[in-house]
């Protein structure tokens, strides 16, 4: 008899639990990246990349710190900035971006569809690329992607109080930026 393992420690040996898994998150990984990520081709290929890493550390996953959405956007942003890195090494050393699937033309449409959807929030993170780092990343989360601060809190590895600081601070940096609408980089205080 075959052992279970608890919670998500599991999906990385129970293919059910793994399908169950990437359907319940599916939709919100490809937004997450969408919002981030112009490119469908990109897209399609970060979300796989996201449910490989999930499935190498799907044990590190403790319900204590947050949701499984919170921890599954920290493997998301984690993905999605590892591909940046790899990218920015890559033209620094003059060869072109390679290795992507093809997509089928309907795919392609539905990526350009969700990336069209998500021009606007795309926006406001270029309006927030002025702010450090650590307060960018985590308004992100809060406002755009709609994480309470614990969750993420959680998805950065920081404690709760430092997220509520830096939201505090990012927030205040961003009062006289055009572009941005106040009420809505005053949401997500739950």
């Amino acid at each position: 008899m075959r052992h279970r393992q608890p919670g998500l420690a599991r999906i990385a040996d129970d293919p059910e639990a793994f399908e169950a898994f990437y359907r319940r998150h599916f939709d919100e990984v490809t937004r997450f990246l969408a919002r981030r990520v112009a490119d469908p081709h990109l897209v399609a290929d970060l979300v796989a990349e996201v449910f490989l890493a999930v499935l190498d550390s799907a044990h590190t996953y403790r319900p204590g710190k947050g949701s499984e959405t919170g921890w599954l956007y920290g493997v998301a942003r984690n993905t999605m900035l590892a591909e940046r890195r790899r990218a920015a090494r890559e033209l620094r050393a003059g060869g072109r971006l390679a290795g992507r699937r093809l997509l089928q033309p309907d795919d392609v449409v539905l990526l350009e569809e969700r990336i069209d959807a998500e021009d606007s929030a795309r926006r406001a993170m270029a309006a927030m690329a002025g702010l450090p780092e650590s307060e960018r990343a985590l308004l992100e989360l809060v406002v755009v992607d709609q994480l309470t601060v614990p969750e993420a809190a959680a998805a950065l590895g920081i404690r709760q109080g430092t997220a509520r600081v830096r939201l505090h601070r990012a927030r205040r940096s961003l009062q006289h930026v055009p572009g941005i609408v106040l009420p809505l980089v005053m949401e997500g205080t739950k």
